[in-house]
C-alpha cells in the first residue's frame, strides 16, 4: 500500500509555491535537455502530465473550459519569453 505524501514542513505560500515549482521544471528540463531528449518531445510530455494532473484535481469539464482561453492568451504574448517590441 503507498504510503501518503507528507511534506517535510508547512506549505509555501501559493505564489511561493508556483515559483519552487517552476524552479524544479526547469532543472528537469534542462538535465533532460544535456541528456539529448527533444525540446518538442519534452514539451508535449510536460503538457500531458500538466494536464493529467489538472483533471485529477479538477476534472475535465473545468480542464477543459480552462483551455478555452489559452489560444488567445498565446496570441496575447503571455507564454513568450522575449516578446519582439517595435
Amino acid at each position: 500500500m503507498p504510503v501518503p505524501f507528507r511534506p517535510a514542513r508547512a506549505p509555501l505560500p501559493d505564489p511561493d509555491q508556483k515559483k519552487a515549482a517552476l524552479s524544479y521544471l526547469n532543472e528537469a528540463w534542462a538535465e533532460a535537455r544535456h541528456d539529448g531528449v527533444d525540446g518538442d518531445c519534452l514539451a508535449q510530455a510536460s503538457l500531458f502530465a500538466a494536464l493529467a494532473e489538472l483533471v485529477g484535481t479538477y476534472g475535465e469539464d473545468a480542464v477543459a473550459d480552462y483551455l478555452e482561453g489559452i489560444p488567445s492568451r498565446v496570441r496575447n504574448g503571455e507564454y513568450s519569453l522575449s516578446l519582439a517590441r517595435q
